[in-house]
């Protein structure tokens, strides 16, 4: 157990005062009753112990048990054992009474209290792990082991979302994929549509060239293989460009106020998308003859064809977006300063265009990667044939060197810095090229360029024996004494782009090359004029930009709107209303659907290598989808019996009825304190059961357990309350058991029906379909008891 600083608080003030002076990097944690606090500690079950225990225990204004004619009131500090033995309790409480006996043993009942019963931690062996073995969802962490694992004593409703899954977390543009996935299982594919246009303005193109760092951290990649969530989300944005008109449409509520974006890659387009649709007039200015920026010119059309980015831009214009292009930013009459005087807020997306050059003599005989790229028709005679050597390991240089070899190259070789296992390029983008015939050689730097008579022949490399120093950065070392010569006719450049930028002046201010901007506004050092993508990060992928659009398109929406408009996109959803649907055909094994791809020998320059998903596809791979939430269950003894008993629950800060206490989402903060239990006064006529399931009847949590208050007149349940527990993330209210049961009589088969209506909605995970017939059999015995 680590160190920690030790409060005795004598009052409730002291202990409130302790939880809000503690530091956020080492918080407090209360010490109730010890039962379970100190267990967590010893185990170090959380990735940090806290650094102050505040007990509370003796608290003198916490512990009581008073009743009057209006109800029952209990200190949060009362222990268990005064409750199970309190003669008021039991004769007018009788529930709370055997929910409090049912509690682990005497000895544990002497200790623990009444509030720290209900704030108990979840009982889930991954997430009490000893040295937060599983760092689970509910803990910080991306994934609930239980779902695929050992989860006989778990959720048998589904999960909840208790924090962002392993595909939201790592996707840049926080594209919630469980549940655009679980909309399209249920035929929503409008609200799935909706879903991803929230945060990614153009799934039609990053669902062909996003590097999906969704799929590499799938959670059911250590099952079998990962969804392939990018072929998915292809076919979504093919389905949101065929009806455009549905999904793009011009804002009904219009702004006078208008926006400047300078540069139409994907960074521009997003930004323009996400104010437009704030209702702001946005026009687009580009220097290029077309739409589109890298989108257009720089990435191949095999892996991103022409047509599909037309579609993209054409369907922001139909918005209202305004593209105005060969506009080149800082000529005579259109320069930022003009922009800023014309325009209420100006957004810079010009990107990296700048090829990076090597400090050799005669470089400037090398051919520029981005320039290849970018002008890749007219090169297609003047390449056939030749034998052409690219320089770079990154992600570009793949593109370039794929591309040399379509338009006709004899043979293509890639030199770089980097061994294979540290290329930047993607791991498929490299196993592709080598498929395709592209020779790649590791660990080499240029060391002098060759020609003859003004014509490139080829390079001299050197052996590359460190790429960074020990401190991280780029400091490459060379052993000169190992050369290796590669001969060649065409040398082409792709080593890295930097931006332009030129049209900065001095108004904006610059840090290495880049655009400075506000890491959370994005904000320029000119006033009303941000910016974003590649020009202030470096060059980055199509999805990451186009997060960096959207997420300044808020903060100008702010600084246009004054500061009343702060709400943008979710950046990251932590608790949802509801249970998330459990999807019982996820636990096969199953491998992922792959598109269709074109033979070697028909890959051309122009047409798609793959193909979009049909939707029987598609279909089958939305299934594999493990819609991954916490599945762990609420094991309070105290809780279901609260929530049947109408019960108020009283903090420090507030007074919340106890269902919604349990509800999902409902924590208390880091310095809100439990402080008392309201019950009201039980009708004299009610029949109170708390039935609890478990394998001893000493010790052990609740494997089902229910609570109930059944009210009936001449033998007909006029009112009724049944809350289940320990199947559900929360105490789970039976209301359409409830519903049924009003205006019947307690008879074998109205229980065996009720119990039938409580099942309806179970989706049990793989470990715990058992516990659907405990739960029929308790509700069952509460119903025939009531009727005795």
């Amino acid at each position: 157990m680590k160190k920690f600083k030790y409060i005795a608080a004598s009052s409730l003030k002291q202990a409130e005062s302790a939880l809000s002076n503690t530091g956020k990097d080492k918080p407090a944690k209360l010490l109730a009753g010890g039962t379970d606090l100190l267990g967590v500690l010893k185990d170090k079950v959380h990735p940090e112990s806290p650094g102050t225990i505040v007990d509370i225990k003796s608290v003198p204004e916490l512990s009581y048990i008073r009743s009057d004619g209006k109800g029952l009131r209990i200190g949060a500090m009362t222990r268990l054992q005064e409750i199970a033995s309190s003669e008021e309790i039991k004769e007018n409480y009788r529930l709370l009474a055997l929910a409090a006996r049912s509690v682990a043993s005497p000895q544990i009942r002497n200790m623990a209290t009444l509030g720290g019963n209900i704030c108990q931690e979840p009982r889930c062996w991954y997430y009490r792990a000893p040295d937060n073995r599983f760092h689970c969802l509910r803990k910080g962490g991306t994934k609930c082991s239980a779902v695929l694992g050992e989860n006989r004593y778990h959720s048998i409703f589904g999960g909840i979302w208790a924090g962002s899954p392993s595909c939201t977390h790592t996707c840049p543009g926080n594209v919630e994929i469980p549940e655009y996935m679980r909309a399209m299982r249920s035929g929503e594919t409008r609200a799935a549509a909706t879903t991803v246009l929230l945060n990614n303005p153009m799934p039609a193109l990053t669902g062909r060239v996003c590097p999906h760092y969704c799929e590499s951290a799938c959670n059911r990649g250590g099952f079998d293989e990962s969804v392939s969530i990018r072929n998915v989300e292809r076919f979504l944005g093919d389905y949101i460009l065929a009806h455009s008109a549905q999904f793009m449409k011009s804002p009904q509520k219009q702004s006078a106020k208008s926006v400047a974006i300078v540069g139409s890659g994907p960074a521009g387009l997003s930004a323009a998308y996400y104010l437009r649709v704030r209702g702001y007039k946005v026009t687009v200015f580009d220097k290029m003859p077309e739409a589109g920026g890298m989108l257009t010119y720089c990435i191949p059309g095999y892996r991103l064809p022409k047509d599909v980015v037309r579609k993209q831009i054409k369907a922001y214009e139909k918005m209202g977006i305004k593209f105005v292009l060969n506009a080149r930013i800082g000529e005579k009459g259109l320069t930022l300063r003009d922009l800023r005087n014309k325009f209420n807020s100006v957004f810079l997306a010009t990107g990296t265009w700048e090829q990076k050059s090597l400090r050799l003599e005669k470089s400037d005989l090398l051919t520029s990667g981005m320039e290849f790229l970018t002008h890749i028709e007219r090169n297609r005679q003047h390449y056939a044939g030749s034998t052409v050597l690219v320089i770079g390991g990154g992600n570009v240089a793949i593109d370039v060197a794929i591309s040399a070899l379509r338009i006709g190259a004899r043979e293509v070789t890639m030199v770089c810095l980097e061994d294979r296992k540290t290329m930047p390029a993607f791991p498929e983008e490299i196993d592709q090229a080598l498929h395709e015939g592209v020779k790649v050689m590791n660990s080499l730097g240029p060391h002098k360029i060759m020609e003859s008579n003004g014509r490139l022949t080829g390079i001299e490399f050197a052996a590359c024996t460190r790429v960074f120093d020990e401190q991280g950065r780029f400091n490459p070392e060379f052993d000169m004494s190992k050369s290796t010569i590669v001969q060649a006719d065409k040398i082409i450049l792709a080593i890295g782009q930097s931006a332009e930028l030129a049209y900065a002046g001095k108004s904006i201010k610059l840090d290495r090359g880049l655009i400075k901007i506000h890491p959370e506004t994005a904000a320029t050092s000119m006033a009303g004029v941000f910016a974003g993508g590649d020009a202030t990060s470096g060059p980055s992928s199509v999805i990451a930009a186009a997060a960096s659009g959207r997420r300044a398109a808020t903060s100008i929406d702010a600084f246009l709107s004054g500061g009343k408009n702060k709400t943008g996109p979710v950046e990251k959803t932590v608790y949802r209303d509801g249970f998330l649907e459990t999807n019982n055909r996820c636990y096969d094994r199953t491998e992922r659907v792959k598109p269709e791809c074109v033979q070697t020998s028909c890959k051309s320059l122009d047409a798609e290598d793959t193909s979009t998903l049909d939707s029987q596809s598609v279909d089958s791979e939305i299934q594999r989808c493990l819609n991954c939430g916490c599945v762990a269950v609420n094991a309070s003894d105290i809780a279901p019996a609260l929530i049947a008993l109408d019960a108020v629950i009283r903090t420090t800060k507030k007074k919340v009825n106890a269902e919604d206490f349990f509800s999902i989402g409902k924590a208390l903060d880091s310095d809100e304190i439990v402080t008392e239990i309201e019950i009201p006064a039980q009708r004299k006529k009610n029949s109170q059961h708390y039935i609890k399931f478990r394998i001893r009847n000493s010790m052990d949590f609740p494997i089902v357990s229910l609570a109930s208050v059944l009210s009936s007149d001449k033998g007909v349940f006029t009112r009724t309350k049944i809350i289940l527990n320990a199947i559900a993330p929360i105490p789970l209210r039976m209301t359409a058991v409830e519903k049924y049961l009003t205006g019947k009589e307690a008879t074998e088969a109205v229980a065996q029906e009720a119990g039938e209506i409580a099942a309806r909605d179970a989706k049990p995970l793989s470990g715990n379909k058992y516990k659907i017939q405990i739960m029929k059999a308790l509700i069952k015995k509460a119903i025939l008891e009531a009727g005795d």
